[in-house]
């Protein structure tokens, strides 16, 4: 009999992931005998986790990093591909040999989810992106290497703006918060990748209407499922994109690397998705 395939998310927290849900789900659905669960690592045991994978003794075949592993996955993995790389963070995981692989399907997830409920968003010459923290770094690569020429980052601390636009390239620009109405002229896409709106948070009065006709706003947070930032959007009659596709498309790449099978994003996911965020809230 075949070994059963097993693969993992780690984090820490990492016990509220919607992740063994789509994996078990697609496993399911193809009729695959494996497993995918959480193992939850406090950051003191991360290397010797990471090191029981490599070595074949954990019994998985990889997994999902989530927060705050990310950055250990990409330095202690053997092999990162130029994603990752760039990134200084990885979030799949993989097991070649003896050597320990690593990407990062951010980025991927992030810009299937747009393709798949608004595509021709990567038509425009300017993006903005609000938030500099570790979160907006996959959508700035993703934004850029789709060949947005004008990408501005708005961020409360302007020097952690400052530090992405000059990791990422020539293109890319930071501004302080006080600037968001200047840069929105004639931008094509906004992406909130910060925590305004979580938690039940403040929302500064973002004016949409400087943006180009046909204008997408998309948050790459779930939970709620329509953030106060796209409200305030769709209130001003601009067309929104929510973040849950992100979470859905970034599962496929990991899922056929472990598995063998590039498994489907459907209607039917989503809903199952739908349906349980609603019962948590």
């Amino acid at each position: 009999m075949a070994e059963r395939t097993r693969a993992f998310v780690t984090g820490y927290p990492a016990k509220h992931s919607r992740s063994p849900m789509i994996h078990n789900h697609w496993l399911k659905k193809a009729g695959i005998d494996g497993s995918y669960e959480i193992a939850e690592v406090a950051p003191e045991g991360v290397a010797a986790f990471f090191s029981n994978l490599r070595d074949g003794s954990s019994g998985y075949a990889g997994g999902n990093v989530t927060i705050p592993h990310k950055q250990a996955a990409f330095e202690l993995a053997d092999h990162a591909d130029d994603i990752a790389s760039e990134l200084g963070a990885a979030n799949t995981l993989w097991v070649e040999g003896k050597r320990l692989m690593a990407t990062n399907t951010d980025g991927y997830g992030f810009a299937v989810n747009l393709d798949d409920r608004a595509a021709g968003w990567d038509r425009t010459d300017t993006a903005v992106i609000l938030g500099a923290g570790g979160a907006s770094r996959a959508v700035i690569q993703t934004v850029r290497n789709r060949g947005v020429k004008h990408i501005h980052i708005v961020n409360r601390t302007v020097s952690r703006a400052m530090e992405l636009a000059k990791r990422f390239g020539s293109n890319i620009s930071a501004h302080p918060l006080e600037a968001l109405g200047e840069v929105m002229a004639g931008a094509g896409l906004f992406v909130n990748t910060s925590s305004l709106g979580m938690g039940g948070t403040d929302v500064p009065d973002i004016d949409f209407s400087p943006m180009t006709e046909g204008a997408i706003v998309t948050d790459i947070v779930y939970t709620p499922l329509v953030t106060p930032i796209m409200a305030l959007a769709e209130k001003q009659d601009i067309r929104t994109v929510d973040g849950l596709g992100m979470l859905l498309h970034q599962a496929v790449p990991g899922f056929e690397k472990w598995f063998g099978v590039r498994p489907a994003v459907t209607d039917e996911l989503r809903q199952m998705l739908v349906l349980d965020l609603e019962k948590g809230a």
